[in-house]
């Protein structure tokens, strides 16, 4: 299959490789002996922690139909990498996710609290942690933990899930709309300065904040052009 015939089907493509990423890291993560002096436990938590962000990306991308034009894999591969993300699921996340949209930086807007770092970030749990949630990772992690070591299970699939939380939090919220009901621009969102691999490091180019604002029908991977573009016409609203 050629590149051109590739190419509608790019963001399935990314999608299932983030998924199958993820399961690899976390299936040798689980049955590795952990090493507490060795740097590989730390890099594998890292990592772990950045394919769970990414799992999550692509639930959001979903939300906004760039997955695929397909409508039923769209929503599909929405649903599974919400699930695989700690048990979220994709039909609580998709009316808050376009409240936010709709609403930004206002009473109405799920995601944003007008308050610290700390009260936003309970905020931001509240809103999108449920009991449901909780007593399906409590069943899971009761499960597992008779075939697989406890150690490996807190810091291989729990650990980076929590991590992942907060990294999507800070650079996908936090940051983009701290200080937003004082922004000047229709989005009230700031956007981090053009690094495109420290973009990629940190949120999966979702610091580019006011560009996806501006065009959320740019899937995740696009989003670093819809950032030049910006760039060009003079208006990057960095914060």
């Amino acid at each position: 299959m050629g590149v051109n015939k590739l190419k509608p089907h790019l963001g399935v493509i990314i999608a299932l490789v983030i998924i199958a990423l993820w399961f690899t890291s976390l299936t040798y993560g689980l049955q590795w002996k952990i090493n507490y002096s060795s740097p590989f436990l730390y890099l594998l938590i890292l990592i772990q922690t950045h394919l769970y962000t990414g799992l999550f990306i692509t639930a959001h991308d979903a939300m906004h139909g760039t997955v695929s034009k397909n409508k039923v894999v769209n929503k599909t591969l929405g649903q599974v990498t919400a699930l695989l993300f700690s048990y979220n699921f994709y039909y609580r996340l998709f009316p808050k996710h376009h409240e936010h949209h709709k609403f930004v930086a206002t009473d109405a807007d799920p995601d944003y609290h007008n308050g610290g770092f700390f009260a936003w970030y309970f905020s931001f749990l509240k809103q999108y942690v449920s009991w449901q949630q909780i007593v399906l990772m409590a069943i899971s992690f009761n499960i597992l933990k008779l075939f697989l070591p406890v150690e490996n299970l807190i810091l291989i699939w729990m650990l980076p899930g929590i991590l992942a939380t907060l990294q999507l939090f800070y650079f996908g919220t936090y940051l983009p709309h701290r200080g937003a009901h004082r922004a000047e621009n229709v989005h009230k969102s700031h956007s981090q300065k053009p690094n495109h691999l420290w973009a990629f490091l940190s949120c999966y180019f979702f610091g580019y904040h006011y560009e996806h604002h501006a065009s959320p029908g740019t899937p995740w991977w696009q989003l670093y052009k819809t950032k030049e573009k910006y760039q060009e016409k003079g208006y990057p609203h960095e914060a």
